[in-house]
């Protein structure tokens, strides 16, 4: 797999500064209160109409440069772990340059899960085809339906299907956590900023969202 594409700077837009593109203080609260209140075991499964959410037990990341702990600690809680986001820093080597790559992640993932079930796919291309994205539909569906939650390298700006604007052209790290309308539409929870802790979006502005990066799943 080549990783020179996905091998990039990944800091969240609350680091980067509008002015001078310099990196800014923490902007992120630690915490948020949880974005679910049903138990972390409880799975809202309606497959039989194309749509499956699982149970967030949501927080947010701590400073600029946590999303990609941030992100696979939420996408672990999926499963009831609730592992500390300084002791996954450590094993991805996150640093103030943000995490490497999602090459960093799936060995994390791995281990905390238990067992080799997930896998880094690469889009290396600036703009995912047709192949790639429906390769990532049946990813995040066959991901969720195992009970586990995707979690992707993003960068630039995407609209969700609310019409609104999320951005991050130096690169993040989300999790994705659900799907609805056969996985065409697919739901995020993003560390970046509680008060928009989860949206939805299709899964070809996802894509686009992935290209030149990568993402983890089963």
């Amino acid at each position: 797999m080549r990783t020179d594409l996905i091998r990039k700077t990944v800091l969240t837009a609350a680091g980067i500064a509008a002015a001078g593109g310099g990196i800014a203080g923490p902007a992120i609260a630690a915490n948020a209160a949880p974005a679910e209140s049903k138990p972390a075991s409880q799975v809202q499964d309606r497959k039989s109409h194309g749509e499956r959410e699982l149970n967030v037990r949501y927080e947010a990341q701590p400073n600029f440069y946590y999303c990609g702990p941030a992100a696979t600690r939420n996408a672990l809680s999926v499963q009831g772990k609730d592992i500390n986001v300084d002791a996954m820093a450590k094993e991805m080597g996150t640093t103030e340059n943000g995490t490497n790559s999602i090459n960093d992640i799936t060995p994390v993932l791995n281990k905390e899960t238990g067992k080799n079930a997930y896998h880094s796919v690469e889009i290396s291309s600036k703009m995912a085809d047709d192949k790639q994205t429906d390769k990532l539909r049946d990813d995040i569906v066959r991901t969720v339906d195992d009970g586990h939650a995707v979690v992707a390298n993003i960068a630039g700006t995407s609209t969700d299907t609310d019409g609104n604007t999320h951005s991050y052209e130096g690169g993040h790290y989300i999790s994705v956590v659900g799907y609805r309308n056969d996985g065409h539409e697919v739901k995020i929870a993003d560390s970046a900023d509680p008060a928009t802790a989860s949206y939805w979006v299709s899964v070809d502005h996802l894509a686009d969202w992935v290209a030149t990066r990568g993402y983890s799943a089963n």
